[in-house]
């Protein structure tokens, strides 16, 4: 343990939050920019904050499921024409198989635009609701430095519900 003083949290808190990650081993800056190895420790509080919440979740009535990583890139663009200013940083896969792709593939930055595209597909009618969905997936989001570890990293493991109901 570093006796080294702490940054100031009120002065620098990115500085404060990352030396505090840092010294309780929680994680380390993985070898690509902007992504982080979670250690143990650090995955073992994840698990125990995802196991009190999941708890929460399915006592409300959601369920856990799970959507794919890629998506066609036509669903963000989709999503690009209905937000002003829309510039999602994206990984994007040409390629796959040693062949090139008819439509590129997005990693996905979020899980929006999948879970709009399969509710739209299994909601016919109120009778389909309510539909009360959660997930704990990976996202990945470009962003090249990783300025908080657990948040604004490249890849980032992430939850999410999504409900749909009738009132």
């Amino acid at each position: 343990m570093s006796k080294k003083k702490l940054p100031s949290r009120t002065e620098d808190y990115n500085d404060w939050y990352n030396t505090v990650v840092m010294r309780a081993d929680l994680a380390d800056y993985g070898p690509a920019r902007g992504t982080m190895i979670v250690k143990p420790y650090g995955w073992t509080l994840w698990e125990n904050m995802q196991q009190a919440l999941d708890r929460r979740f399915k006592d409300t009535g959601h369920v856990n499921a799970g959507f794919p990583m890629f998506i066609p890139k036509s669903f963000i663009d989709r999503e690009a024409s209905h937000v002003e200013g829309f510039s999602p940083e994206l990984a994007v896969v040409t390629i796959g198989g040693g062949k090139q792709l008819e439509e590129p593939l997005v990693v996905r930055p979020t899980s929006e635009t999948i879970i709009g595209h399969t509710y739209s597909k299994w909601i016919k009618s109120y009778r389909d609701l309510p539909v009360l969905i959660n997930l704990w997936n990976s996202v990945v989001r470009w962003e090249l430095r990783t300025k908080l570890f657990f948040s604004n990293i490249g890849v980032l493991v992430a939850r999410g519900s999504h409900s749909s109901c009738y009132l």
